[in-house]
């Protein structure tokens, strides 16, 4: 499969996050700050008088009943969702903003620059029209000309660096056992649909369907003797592979999926496959230690590999040579993909097409234009304010397992050493890749996306059996979004979602620490988590916990969970708990931190009083604000079935139902629908 993102981290959490910082200055302040950068600020905040938008509200609206809509209900009710884009909110907002200033850089770049070249031969329709299938025949005419199942599996180790699928994905990540090195990774693949239940679940008949007259016409597209046919032997094999994953709940238990083998185990494991074939066309050499994650469904794929005809692997794999390739192609294969994606998502409109020229740069030479956007767009001065932010929230997370009463003090002792050992990355990597390798054609899209497959897959690969670099980033410095990097135990904050909403220096301090407190306070707690609790301070996978302590947590989440069980978020679709147990977590871990954090930082003092609002409720409207969306019921759908993250909403209102200070702030009451009782809110952090 071409790669143009880094490899998925095992045990990385990522959140849609953002952040500030604690040391702002007083809201009246218009002093003038100079760096390196030399920036000047007025003292002004980007949005209303202090950072909050006012006009948001539905004061109509009892904040104990629907704290989402007293929040936002207006900005709710005169939103519509833009018929490209499945939800619309704070979130994406900014990261639509933040293309239009990449889209910037790129386009008035030096003739020359490697991005240049890739942006004008996505742009250029012409070209593409006239190349029509011919790139993507030659393509096809490989996986014709494999002439057995070996062929076959070398074929599957290749997609890493092309087009194409396989069964099984590889890549190195940090050994669990010893977090100081990187070993080889495997999973599952081999699905068209989002996930295992589109395969079989009533709800998603209409999905099923899109798909399979997605794959019909792309064989058809294709010229395939018998489209029809080919289309539902795909579909069959694929449900066969469905039915063999794993629940996306269970992938993410991190005990389930430490099963490390040899190279010769898996082959006895797993007979089913060609493993030497395949690790050879993936430039693996013989490992000593693979670390098998699902590893039933990997033996049992294996078997059902064995036992399938080598023709219908072919169709599988044509299929997945052309859904890949298609958004590279002609308009006719773009919107063969797109009726079928709109399926899943909702969407009526397809993406503006210099937009999606945006977005290829950021996946294949993403650090080259972050670079650039850093250069551009991300002061000194934020930088130096988003790390003293970072370490207030640790230092507020400190008290936090300090003062815990269910916590025995051998494990708080281990926990803040784990905190203590915590590394913070803001705004960009300390050292940005070099692509002075990598060719780029302004007249050749396919070439190019080919190109950029290859050198970053031999760059992610070139990491096995070396020394982790935990300085090594997993997200552009553009990227709005943050996460916590599981067993390298770091914490990473880009600069692109380091601004408002989010981030403003001269917001009010109440409304910084709602909003990108918050979320460093959702980061940071990741490592104490349900999954992050089973991770020591050096990364390792360990149960360093004694069994009251464990117990104890565990019955706080199980409680916790019954409250998210309870939402449906469209009928028919309640949100999973086990398999977003660690984002509602960290959601609730962040607000406690965060408003502890603030607090503190008052001094003692008592909050100002702003447009009838005390300090407290800021806070609360704040954070409530950041996760404003409105969403279209298939994409809701899709989140629920595939997504650790609660939907939007949820993730507004469910936390709070647990926090003490909500209530007093607002004067909740036993007659509002929100109310929980004090004894069954739960006291996880």
């Amino acid at each position: 499969m071409v790669r143009t993102t880094s490899l998925a981290r095992a045990g990385a959490v990522s959140v849609l996050a953002l952040g500030l910082a604690l040391a702002v200055p007083a809201l009246a302040d218009n002093t003038t700050e100079t760096d390196a950068n030399t920036i000047v600020v007025t003292g002004q905040a980007k949005i209303g008088d202090f950072g909050l938008d006012l006009t948001a509200r539905d004061t109509a609206a009892d904040p104990g009943d629907d704290f989402e809509r007293y929040a936002s209900g207006a900005w709710i009710d005169r939103t519509e969702i833009p018929g490209d884009r499945p939800s619309v909110g704070s979130f994406y907002n900014l990261r639509e903003d933040v293309t239009e200033e990449v889209n910037g850089l790129i386009t008035q770049a030096p003739a020359g620059t490697q991005y240049g070249a890739l942006y004008t031969s996505f742009m250029n329709e012409a070209a593409i029209e006239r190349a029509g299938l011919a790139p993507l025949m030659r393509d096809l005419a490989q996986v014709d000309a494999l002439s057995d199942k070996s062929a076959f599996a070398r074929y599957m180790g290749a997609t890493y660096g092309k087009f194409g699928g396989s069964l099984f994905g590889a890549g190195p990540y940090a050994d669990p056992d010893d977090p100081t090195m990187n070993a080889l990774w495997m999973f599952s693949g081999g699905l068209g649909l989002p996930e295992k239940e589109y395969y079989f679940d009533e709800k998603f008949a209409d999905q099923r369907g899109a798909y399979l007259a997605y794959l019909e016409r792309t064989f058809r597209n294709i010229g395939e003797a018998s489209p029809r046919e080919a289309a539902s032997r795909v579909m069959t094999f694929e449900t066969y592979v469905a039915q063999l994953n794993w629940d996306a709940e269970q992938k993410r238990q991190i005990e389930k999926i430490n099963n490390p083998m040899s190279g010769s185990e898996l082959a006895a494991y797993a007979p089913g496959v060609d493993w030497d074939a395949f690790f050879a066309g993936h430039n693996i050499p013989p490992q000593e230690r693979i670390i098998v994650t699902d590893n039933t469904a990997v033996k049992a794929i294996a078997a059902l590999f064995a036992s399938t005809d080598l023709d219908t692997l072919k169709l599988w794999q044509k299929a997945q040579v052309t859904h890949q390739a298609s958004p590279y192609l002609n308009q006719k294969m773009v919107e063969s993909r797109f009726q079928y994606t709109s399926a899943l998502n909702g969407t009526s409109e397809q993406r503006a097409r210099w937009k999606r020229a945006v977005d290829t740069i950021d996946g294949s030479l993403g650090e080259l234009v972050g670079e650039a956007y850093v250069d551009e767009y991300f002061p000194k001065i934020a930088k130096t304010r988003m790390d003293e932010l970072v370490r207030n929230l640790k230092l507020a997370m400190a008290d936090r397992i300090g003062e815990n009463d269910w916590m025995s003090p051998e494990t708080k002792e281990a926990a803040l050493d784990k905190l203590e050992r915590m590394d913070v990355m803001v705004g960009y990597p300390e050292k940005f890749r070099d692509y002075s390798q990598l060719p780029m054609s302004p007249d050749d899209l396919y070439g190019n996306m080919i190109a950029a497959s290859q050198f970053n897959a031999d760059y992610e690969m070139g990491d096995l059996g070396k020394p982790v670099d935990r300085k090594k980033w997993g997200m552009n410095p553009q990227t709005v979004n943050a996460y916590n990097g599981g067993l390298e135990n770091k914490m990473v904050f880009p600069a692109g979602i380091l601004q408002p909403p989010f981030f403003d220096p001269w917001a009010d301090p109440a409304v910084n620490y709602g909003a990108i407190g918050v979320v460093i306070g959702h980061e940071i707690s990741h490592g104490f988590d349900d999954q992050g609790r089973k991770i020591d301070a050096s990364g390792a996978i360990r149960d360093w916990w004694t069994a009251g302590d464990a117990e104890r947590f565990e019955a706080e989440a199980e409680k916790f969970g019954a409250q998210y069980a309870a939402f449906e978020v469209v009928p028919g679709s309640f949100i999973n708990p086990d398999l977003t147990m660690g984002e509602n977590i960290a959601d609730l871990a962040g607000v406690l931190v965060a408003h502890d954090a603030y607090k503190k930082s008052l001094g003692g003092e008592e909050a100002p009083v702003i447009d009838g609002l005390t300090g407290d409720q800021r806070f609360f409207l704040a954070y409530a604000q950041v996760w404003r969306a409105k969403a279209r019921e298939d994409s809701l759908r899709n989140q629920v079935a595939t997504d650790p993250h609660s939907p939007a909403r949820y993730r507004t209102i469910a936390p709070l139902r647990n926090v003490d200070a909500w209530y007093e702030a607002f004067g909740i009451t036993p007659d509002d629908a929100m109310y929980i009782a004090p004894e069954d809110r739960a006291r996880i952090w």
